[in-house]
């Protein structure tokens, strides 16, 4: 009899881890989505907090309402990062996930505040958690597109560090140069006081707090003004290209169980990180 009450006792705890994961982790259902929607919005309203809190004519009228809000937004995310682990089938890799060590620094913050003073203001970090507004709204396309945006950068890596290399190239070059015509009369003090003007001009930013004073220098500052138009050109047609052939697979909110990473193929059958089953139960990854 007291065997039967613990086995209805842990079937009851799994069916509601399984119910807690679903809601959580999961965008595919109604509770989910509304669950999630719910949590964007006050992750929004608690970074907006922070964020009129730094001013100083309302902190000094608000200081105590301010301080209140906060403790009841740390106070609904540390049980929000509670479930999370609780519910998870993997606790520790969720810990250890960024999205987990994002959720922990949006609450630690706020308990440092009590011993180190203004410690609160990390807590911008929550911004970071409105990264889930992809998976919240389930907005596929957006997925998708950031998908393969993520391939293009990766694609164009190799080509675009070794573009920078030419850059950093003649950047160094010019500005040694520009050292040696222009002096420190013009405001050229060093070879890093040049590099730093020949980057400034090559970018096009153009700060104007040193320029070249010289016939020569002045026609070596207007080749590098031309070259950094056809500079910037470079790196997005690498990556252009890049996202022309970049795949285009549609790509699900779907979470695996075992190693917490989101985001896989409609089609897939296992996890592209772990080779987990991704229709195994959220159970069978704590067996596993």
């Amino acid at each position: 009899m007291v065997h039967q009450k613990q086995d209805s006792i842990g079937t009851s705890m799994d069916k509601l881890r399984r119910k807690l994961y679903t809601v959580i982790f999961e965008a595919e259902t109604p509770a989910g989505r509304a669950f999630d929607v719910v949590l964007l919005i006050l992750i929004f309203v608690s970074v907006l907090t922070v964020v009129l809190e730094s001013v100083v004519s309302l902190r000094r009228n608000f200081y105590d309402q301010f301080i209140f809000i906060e403790w009841v937004f740390t106070i609904l995310f540390t049980i929000e990062y509670l479930l999370r682990i609780y519910s998870s089938p993997r606790p520790v890799k969720y810990i250890f996930s960024f999205f987990g060590l994002v959720d922990l620094l949006a609450i630690l913050p706020t308990y440092m505040s009590i011993f180190i003073l203004g410690s609160q203001y990390f807590l911008v970090v929550r911004a970071l958690r409105l990264l889930r507004v992809a998976r919240i709204l389930k907005l596929t396309t957006f997925i998708d597109e950031g998908q393969v945006l993520s391939n293009a950068l990766r694609a164009s890596f190799h080509k675009i560090v070794v573009f920078m290399g030419t850059v950093l190239t003649l950047v160094v070059i010019v500005g040694s140069v520009m050292y040696v015509i222009e002096g420190a009369a013009s405001g050229f003090t060093s070879i890093p006081t040049s590099i730093y003007w020949a980057i400034v001009t090559i970018t096009t930013v153009g700060y104007g707090d040193i320029s070249p004073a010289t016939p020569v220098g002045q026609f070596l500052a207007s080749f590098l003004m031309i070259t950094g138009y056809g500079i910037i050109a470079v790196p997005t047609g690498i990556v252009t290209v890049e996202l022309s052939q970049a795949d285009r697979r549609r790509i699900t909110t779907r979470v695996c169980p075992n190693c917490q990473k989101e985001g896989h193929a409609l089609d897939a059958n296992y996890c592209s990180n772990c080779g987990f089953p991704l229709n195994k139960s959220p159970e069978a990854a704590i067996q596993s």
